[in-house]
């Protein structure tokens, strides 16, 4: 394992920092963005009786629903001596704390029948740490369920208590709920539906309030099969969320989405060029009231040429770190959704040369994203720093370390470090106007590459290897060593290049590419293989050689993150030239999803890419490390490598599958159409990569940057790379 992962501004206005909301705080379900089955679900039926469910999951409802554009449906008949179970799950997502707010359960329903005690199914909860409540009637005592209606359902959580002494103290908490269980109730022997929709946690003894304004200022921008929306927040004392209405050749506005409070920017996917829409858009508030509609805008989409898929692509995914920015740091989170105040400091030294190509090509002006960074870095300067390495994790209100990892995390993490200032440095180029503003940006980044005690790192003098992490508290405890191959490349080429405190060049050869026998068991230990245990590989898969890499090369941001600013190209050490070994390592992924042992659904010629991310179950094209997660960043971020494989890709993703996996900041970080996992969630490590890959294949912008500080190619030649 290598990556700890758990895993008038041009085209953009800097719709600033996204707080968190109260959608956040109450939400447990309102959309399904995979269609069939709702993924974060199970369930469990016993014969005679029966449950309907979508390939094991709570089946999704697209024509009955109160927020759109879908519900969920429970279709059942409980028989005698027969059981049956259906489990709505809270989303388990990566660095998101989920920490309800509320004293009662509520819900949407309409059922197809009268329900009563009699015939009504039963509810129950269970919270993060394994603790269930009892199980009480959704209809209890002489109350009724009416037909044919929505209904409103709040169930106090003081129902769930337990009305009798347990064996020990334990307690449901609320606060921690992680699922609600529908199960059998009494054997009435009849079928029955219900349509259920928008699961809150809701606190019952606050009033309504005022209803909220109007969102005002609405933007529709129309790409090639989809529609960009924008818009100015409502006014509101607790705002839910937006709902978003649609009309089509002159027809009424009709609900098609709904989006989070803490988001002003949403996509309607329509699927072809040529389809024009009008949109308006409301806001709700936690008490359900709906404010009146915004002004309408509208457009018509269009077909775009290559160039035109690529730039809307490079600008989608760049939208990351420009709306989602800290207010104070500047810096994107580490995963949304997720914990807003987790900031990445790898993963924005990937923004960072995103943000060099967003001024290029004018997704943002110069002046915008000099404020931008006189932000940034003046935040990196006064955060935690250990002997001048970042944390893999800061505080973007305090800039205070983050030991999201455990107690031995809080120190200097020195891959993270080395990723953030490869984009410090591309950055430092790449604004180089004689104003006082791009003075101070050149100059603090100069004064931080100096500060970082990269030999610090060694350990100790003699050592032969540099250390991943080294705490205050805790020295080297975790005592991890960079050996290679895997993406810490580019940390023994910064080490090397410090000119301050540089480590020796033969640290290169003894520690990334070292061959002695814990490098080779380092390898051997995480691979499971002996191709490549001793750096150098000389074996072929798929009939494609491969110099460099354990195994058949691994997951693909191997192949990218040393490489968004150091340029391969023609250039070679005593083991290989990395761009000719990073294309390998591609095309052998390429063909790995072509030949599909797993025969996993979707994988074909244009939907390929195997690497860490979200979801991914191992990330490497082999058997046992691939669950059928296709990663976007993996395939798209090889564009330079495999420029015609890639764009295959892109559009597959996107006018074949754009409704599922692209989204208001670029494509999703993955999908499963094994598992029917779709998903709107982005990485800080995995979006920017898309935006940088591109542009190093288009133009070669940011390799350029990068390359052109003077203390790189001499580090270069130190380490004996040369002319290929």
């Amino acid at each position: 394992m290598h990556r700890l992962y758990f895993l008038a501004l041009g085209l953009f206005t800097a719709i600033g920092a996204v707080a968190q909301s109260a959608h956040d705080a109450q939400v447990v379900f309102d959309q399904s963005l995979a269609d069939g089955g709702y993924y974060y679900s199970d369930a469990h039926v016993v014969a005679p009786s029966r449950l309907e469910t979508f390939q094991g999951r709570f089946p999704v409802e697209t024509k009955r629903f109160t927020s759109p554009p879908n519900g969920l449906r429970l279709n059942w008949r409980s028989a005698p001596g027969g059981d049956w179970r259906m489990t709505l799950k809270v989303p388990a997502r990566y660095a998101r704390k989920f920490e309800f707010s509320g004293d009662a359960l509520s819900f949407q329903v309409w059922t197809d029948t009268e329900l009563t005690l009699t015939n009504s199914p039963r509810i129950s909860l269970l919270d993060s740490a394994g603790v269930g409540s009892p199980t009480i009637e959704l209809v209890r005592g002489t109350n009724r369920l009416a037909a044919g209606r929505w209904t409103s359902v709040q169930l106090p959580f003081a129902d769930f208590v337990m009305q009798f002494n347990g064996t020990d103290d334990t307690k449901f908490t609320p606060a921690k709920l992680t699922a609600i269980h529908f199960v059998q109730g009494l054997d009435d022997g009849r079928d029955h539906t219900l349509w259920l929709d928008d699961f809150q946690v809701v606190d019952s003894r606050h009033s309504a309030g005022a209803a909220p304004t109007a969102p005002t200022g609405l933007r529709v921008e129309a790409q090639e099969r989809h529609f960009d929306l924008t818009w100015e927040p409502a006014v509101s004392t607790n705002l839910l969320s937006y709902r978003i209405y649609r009309a089509i050749k002159g027809g009424n506005f009709v609900p098609v989405g709904s989006r989070p409070a803490n988001y002003n920017r949403a996509v309607d996917w329509l699927g072809r060029p040529g389809q024009g829409a009008r949109y308006r858009i409301t806001a709700v508030d936690v008490a359900g009231q709906e404010s009146p509609m915004s002004a309408e805008a509208g457009g018509t989409t269009r077909n775009f040429s290559d160039a035109g898929l690529l730039d809307m692509v490079q600008a989608g995914c760049f939208r990351y770190y420009w709306e989602l920015a800290h207010p104070v740091a500047g810096l994107a989170p580490e995963i949304v959704p997720g914990d807003r105040n987790l900031i990445a400091t790898g993963g924005n030294g990937f923004g960072l040369m995103a943000l060099c190509v967003a001024t290029e090509r004018g997704f943002v002006t110069r002046d915008a994203a000099v404020e931008r960074l006189l932000k940034v870095v003046r935040f990196l300067a006064r955060a935690d720093r250990f002997h001048g390495i970042w944390p893999h994790f800061l505080d973007g209100n305090t800039g205070r370390a983050v030991a999201y990892f455990g107690k031995y995390d809080n120190g200097g993490d020195l891959v993270e470090t080395a990723l953030l200032m490869q984009g410090l440095l591309a950055v430092r180029q790449h604004f180089d106007r004689d104003t006082p503003a791009e003075r101070e940006i050149r100059e603090t980044i100069t004064r931080l590459w100096h500060e970082a005690e990269w030999d610090w790192y060694r350990r100790d003098p003699d050592s032969e290897v540099l250390y991943w992490h080294w705490s205050p508290d805790h020295g080297f405890h975790i005592s991890h060593p960079l050996i290679g191959w895997n993406e810490t490349l580019i940390v023994y080429l910064l080490a090397i290049a410090s000119p301050t405190h540089a480590v020796p060049a033969g640290l290169y050869h003894s520690g990334w590419a070292g061959q002695s026998e814990r490098a080779i068991q380092y390898r051997r230990n995480w691979s499971r293989t002996l191709d490549g245990s001793r750096y150098t590989n000389g074996h072929s898969y798929y009939g494609i050689p491969l110099a460099v890499g354990e195994g058949n090369g691994a997951e693909l941001f191997f192949t990218q993150f040393s490489f968004l600013g150091f340029d391969p190209r023609g250039l070679r050490d005593a083991y290989a030239n990395y761009f000719d070994n990073n294309r390998a390592i591609a095309r052998i992924n390429h063909a790995y999803c072509v030949d599909n042992p797993r025969r996993h659904v979707g994988y074909g010629p244009a939907c390929w890419g195997l690497s860490a991310g979200i979801n991914a179950g191992g990330g490497r094209p082999l058997p046992r490390d691939d669950n059928g997660t296709i990663s976007v960043m993996a395939s798209l971020g090889s564009r330079p490598y495999t420029p015609k494989e890639s764009l295959a890709a892109l559009k597959h993703f996107y006018r074949d599958r754009g409704a599922k996996v692209w989204g208001a900041y670029g494509f999703h970080d993955g999908f499963n159409a094994t598992q029917n996992w779709f998903e709107e969630v982005y990485m800080a490590l995995n979006q920017a990569p898309v935006t940088v890959m591109i542009e190093n294949h288009r133009t070669g912008l940011v390799w350029r940057d990068f390359m052109a500080n003077p203390e790189i190619p001499a580090a270069l030649t130190k380490i004996g790379f040369r002319k290929d």
